[in-house]
C-alpha cells in the first residue's frame, strides 16, 4: 500500500478491511484516480477540441447517440465542422470571461466553466443543446446536454424562487439555522426526496449531518457520523475544485471517451472540471446500497478548504437543467459566504470577548515581573478556558490552574523546538499528533489539548493544557467496519438510524478557537517585550551593581588608609600633651584627653576591620583540596589561648573531611568563629563549657538546610561544616542582625568586646566560595547531660556547584 493512502487510511480501517474480506480493497478506492475515469455520463456527449485551430482531440464514444456525428468522424476534424465558426467563437467567448486573463493552466480552487446554448443541423432538424464549456490546458472542453422539453428557460421566471431562498438564507442567525434554511430551499427547487447539510470534522475526518429535509418514509440521519472513508481524499480534492456534482442515474451505462489515452500525457482526459464526468464504480455501489438513484452535491467551501457538503438524493433518477445546477451552484456560493460571515461574526464576538479578558491579564502584569501571570487569580488560565498553564524561562518552571502533568514537562521543549518562535502552535488531539492511542496517552499522564507558544529556541515557553473531553456521537455505522456485507455484497453498506452505531471519541480536548490562538499570539508579544525590557534592565543593574560595588569597596580601603593617618596624628597629639603638661593640668582636662586617645585607637581598629572587609570582596581565592582538620589545628593557634581563658573545652567527634577551598580564608573562619564561642561561653555556674566542630551531609543549596537523613554524597546533598557551642545562644530575631557589619547584641565592653566584624567576615568569605550561611539557636549540643545554656550552631558550606568542579 502507497505511503499516501496509509497515512490517510487509520489503523482501525485498515484492520477492518482485513478482518472483512479480501474481496474488497478499501485503499484501492483510496488511490483511485476518479478524474481519471475516461468517460462522461450516457444522458450528455463529451467534445474536447484544440484551443489555437478547433481540431477535436477526444471525444465520447457516444456522440453518434446525442450529436448525431459518429466519434470516427470528429476526431481529428475541425469542431467548427459540427458546430460552426460563429458557435466555436461563442464558446471561446464563454470560456475566457470565467478564466482569469484567458490563462491556459488549470486554476487553484474551484473550477470555472460557463453555460451556453447552442444549435446543430441535423436530419431531422436543428436540435437545441445546453453545452458547458471551460479550458482544459490547451484544450476546450465542451459538454452537450439535450435542451429539455419544456420551451425556452426564462430567467424572470425561476428567479423570484432563487431569491426568496436568499432572503431565508440571510435570516439565519448561526450556522445549524443556515443549513437547515438551505436544505429545505435546495429540495424545493430541485425535487429530491432527501437533502442533508454534512460538515467534515477537519480536513480528513469524519461527517456529521447537521441539517435534515426528507420525504416522508425516509428514515432520519440528523445528527449522525458517517466514517471518513465514504468521501476519500481524492473525492474530497475535487469537491474542493467543483461547486456541484450531478449523477443523474446511478445505474448509467457509461460513455467512453476516444482515445482512450491522451499521446501527450499517456493518461485519459482530465475531467476533473466536467460536469459529465463519469462516476467511481465504489460510488455508485455505495449509492446504491443506500437505495439512491440519483443524487447532486453541492460543495461548501471556507478559506478555500472544503468545509461540508450538501448532499441530495432521489429514488428515481434525475436530470437537472443547467438552470437548475446554476441555481444551486449559486446557492452554495452564497450558503458558503453566508457560513462565513456567521462563523466571522461568532469568531469576532468571542475575540472582543477574549480581548477584554486579556487585558484584564495584562493590568496584572508589572514592568518587571512576567511571573506574575502565574500567580493565583491573574486569569491566564481561564484566558483560554484551558486546565493548566506553564512557563518555562532557563531552569525555571512556573505553573498555574492544575498541577502540571509529569509526562508533559518532558514533551514541551521538544515540540517548542519543532515550531517557530512567537508561532502558535496547538492541538486538540495531542496523542494523535504522537502516536498514541488515548489509553496509551491517559497511562502517561500526556493531556489532550496543548497550545504553546515559543520564546526563543533555548526553551523558553508559555503553554496551555486541557484534559481529555470524551465526547460521544451516534455513528450510521461501526465507524472501526466501514466495510461490511450488505446487499449490494461486501461493499460500503446501507448507513442510517436504523442501524446507530454508538461509540465515545477519545483523545481529544476542547478544540482551541480562532480568538483563543490570537490571544496567546498578543499575550506572547508583550510578554516577550517584557521579558526582553527586563533583561536590558537587568543587565544594566548588574552594570551599575559592579560599578558601585567597585567604587565601594575603593572607598572603603581608601577610607580606611586615609583615614587611619589623621587617628593616628589626634592620638599622638593626646599622648603628647599627658605627657609634656600633665603635672599642670587638671584631673578633668586629663580624664578627657585620655578618652581621646581610646576613641582614636579604637576608630583605629574600626578601620582596620573595615579595611580587611573590603579585601575580601577584592582578593582572589586559591582553592586546594585540603584537610578541615590540619586547618582547624592552624585556627587554634590564634583561637586555642582564648578558649582556654574562658574555660571552653573543643569537642571534634569525628575526623573532619578533605574540602576544596582557600586555606588562609578558612582558617579565618574557623578563628572567627572559635573566638565567638568563647566569647559568648555560658555563665559561671552553667555548666561545663564546650564546642563542638563537625561535618554533616545537608541539602544541596535551594533547599531547606536540614541533615539528609541518608547520608549519602548524592547530588541532593553537600558536606556542611557546624561550630556548635552551648553558650548563651542567640535569638531568632537577632540572629540575622549578627551577620551584618559592626553589629553586636552587647555592649562593646562586654562579652570581651570586638567591633562587630567577625561574624560579617566570616558570612563573606563562605560565600565568596559559593557555599552559604545559617544560624541554629537554641541548639542541642550533642551530650544530653553536658550542661550550659542553649547554644549556638553556626552551619556553612563552601562546594562549589558540580558544574564548577574540574
Amino acid at each position: 500500500m502507497p505511503d499516501d493512502v496509509q497515512g490517510w487510511l487509520t489503523p482501525r480501517a485498515v484492520a477492518a478491511e482485513a478482518g472483512v474480506s479480501q474481496e474488497f480493497d478499501l485503499s484501492q478506492c483510496v488511490r483511485e484516480p476518479i478524474h481519471l475515469l475516461g468517460g462522461v455520463q450516457s444522458y450528455g456527449a463529451l467534445i474536447a477540441a484544440r484551443w489555437d485551430d478547433a481540431v477535436v482531440d477526444t471525444v465520447s464514444r457516444n456522440a453518434a447517440e446525442v450529436l448525431g456525428r459518429a466519434a470516427g468522424e470528429l476526431l481529428g476534424r475541425p469542431v467548427t465542422e459540427l458546430i460552426g465558426d460563429e458557435q466555436w467563437a461563442l464558446a471561446r467567448e464563454s470560456a475566457e470571461a470565467v478564466t482569469d486573463s484567458g490563462a491556459a493552466a488549470p486554476q487553484e480552487g474551484p473550477a470555472s466553466s460557463g453555460v451556453l446554448p447552442l444549435t446543430l443541423e441535423g436530419e431531422g432538424g436543428a436540435r437545441l443543446f445546453d453545452v458547458t464549456v471551460h479550458r482544459n490546458g490547451d484544450l476546450l472542453v465542451l459538454e452537450f446536454e439535450p435542451r429539455a422539453e419544456g420551451g425556452p428557460f426564462v430567467f424572470q421566471n425561476f428567479y423570484p424562487r432563487v431569491r426568496r431562498a436568499l432572503q431565508k438564507l440571510q435570516g439565519a442567525t448561526d450556522v445549524t439555522e443556515c443549513c437547515a434554511a438551505a436544505v429545505r430551499e435546495i429540495r424545493t427547487l430541485t425535487g429530491y426526496d432527501r437533502v442533508v447539510a454534512y460538515r467534515f470534522d477537519g480536513r480528513d475526518g469524519p461527517g456529521q449531518v447537521i441539517a435534515e429535509d426528507r420525504s416522508e418514509g425516509r428514515e432520519p440521519w440528523l445528527d449522525l457520523w458517517f466514517p471518513a472513508s465514504d468521501i476519500p481524499p481524492q473525492a474530497r480534492r475535487l469537491y474542493a475544485r467543483n461547486w456541484i456534482r450531478v449523477i443523474g442515474d446511478v445505474d448509467d451505462r457509461t460513455a467512453g471517451l476516444v482515445p482512450e489515452l491522451r499521446a501527450d500525457t499517456g493518461q485519459p482526459l482530465d475531467l476533473s472540471a466536467s460536469v459529465l464526468r463519469t462516476v467511481s464504480g465504489y460510488h455508485l455501489e455505495y449509492l446504491r446500497n443506500i437505495g439512491v438513484a440519483s443524487s447532486m452535491s453541492v460543495s461548501l467551501l471556507h478559506d478555500g478548504e472544503l468545509w461540508g457538503l450538501i448532499a441530495c438524493h432521489g429514488d428515481e433518477p434525475r436530470l437537472l437543467s443547467p438552470e437548475v445546477r446554476a441555481a444551486c451552484e449559486f446557492f452554495g456560493i452564497a450558503l458558503s459566504l453566508q457560513l462565513a460571515a456567521v462563523a466571522g461574526r461568532e469568531e469576532a464576538d468571542e475575540l472582543a470577548r477574549t480581548r477584554r479578558a486579556l487585558a484584564a491579564v495584562l493590568a496584572r502584569l508589572t514592568s518587571g515581573a512576567p511571573d506574575d501571570l502565574m500567580r493565583p487569580g491573574s486569569g491566564l488560565v481561564e484566558l483560554l478556558d484551558a486546565d493548566g498553564a506553564v512557563l518555562l524561562r532557563g531552569t525555571e518552571t512556573l505553573t498555574a490552574g492544575a498541577p502540571l502533568p509529569d509526562a508533559l514537562s518532558g514533551l514541551l521543549a521538544r515540540l517548542a523546538q519543532d515550531g517557530s518562535v512567537g508561532e502558535v502552535w496547538s492541538s486538540d488531539r495531542l496523542p494523535e499528533v504522537l502516536g498514541l492511542e488515548p489509553e496509551e496517552a491517559e497511562a502517561e499522564g500526556i493531556p489532550a489539548g496543548l497550545l504553546l507558544l515559543p520564546f526563543n529556541r533555548d526553551g523558553d515557553l508559555l503553554a496551555w493544557w486541557r484534559r481529555e473531553q470524551p465526547a460521544p456521537r451516534e455513528w450510521a455505522a461501526d465507524p472501526s467496519r466501514p466495510v461490511r456485507t450488505g446487499p449490494g455484497g461486501e461493499r460500503l453498506t446501507p448507513r442510517g438510524s436504523a442501524a446507530v452505531y454508538r461509540a465515545t471519541v477519545r483523545g481529544r480536548s476542547a478544540p482551541w478557537s480562532a480568538a483563543q490562538r490570537v490571544a496567546a499570539g498578543e499575550l506572547w508579544r508583550e510578554v516577550s517585550g517584557l521579558l526582553t525590557r527586563q533583561v536590558v534592565a537587568l543587565e544594566a543593574r548588574n552594570t551599575e551593581l559592579a560599578r558601585t560595588n567597585e567604587d565601594l569597596d575603593s572607598f572603603a580601603h581608601a577610607a580606611a588608609h586615609d583615614l587611619k593617618e589623621p587617628l593616628r596624628g589626634i592620638s599622638n597629639a593626646a599622648a603628647f600633651i599627658v605627657e609634656d603638661a600633665g603635672t599642670v593640668l587638671d584631673t578633668t582636662s586629663l580624664r578627657r584627653l585620655t578618652t581621646v586617645r581610646r576613641l582614636a585607637e579604637r576608630m583605629d581598629g574600626l578601620l582596620d576591620s573595615l579595611l580587611h572587609f573590603s579585601r575580601l570582596g577584592q582578593v582572589g581565592l586559591e582553592r586546594e583540596a585540603l584537610s578541615v582538620d590540619e586547618v582547624l589545628d592552624d585556627a587554634l593557634v590564634v583561637a586555642g589561648g582564648r578558649l582556654a581563658e574562658q574555660g571552653v573545652t573543643l569537642v571534634r567527634p569525628a575526623a573532619l573531611p578533605r574540602l576544596r577551598a582557600d586555606r588562609e580564608r578558612l582558617r579565618e573562619v574557623l578563628e572567627n568563629l572559635l573566638v565567638n564561642a568563647a566569647k559568648y561561653a555560658a555563665d559561671e555556674g552553667a555548666g561545663e563549657r564546650r564546642v563542638w566542630v563537625e561535618a554533616v551531609r545537608v541539602a544541596a543549596p535551594g533547599r531547606a538546610p536540614e541533615e539528609d537523613e541518608g547520608g549519602g554524597a548524592d547530588g541532593g546533598t553537600v558536606t556542611a561544616l557546624v561550630v556548635r557551642d552551648n553558650g548563651i545562644g542567640i535569638p531568632a530575631g537577632q540572629q540575622a542582625d549578627v551577620l551584618q557589619l559592626f553589629r553586636r547584641l552587647h555592649r562593646r565592653d562586654e562579652r570581651g568586646g570586638g567591633s562587630g566584624v567577625g561574624l560579617a567576615v566570616v558570612k563573606r568569605i563562605v560565600e565568596r566560595h559559593g557555599g552559604r550561611l545559617w544560624l541554629e539557636s537554641p541548639a542541642a549540643a550533642p551530650d544530653a547531660d553536658c550542661g550550659g545554656g542553649p547554644g549556638t550552631a553556626v552551619w556553612f558550606t563552601l562546594e562549589e556547584p558540580p558544574e564548577a568542579r574540574p
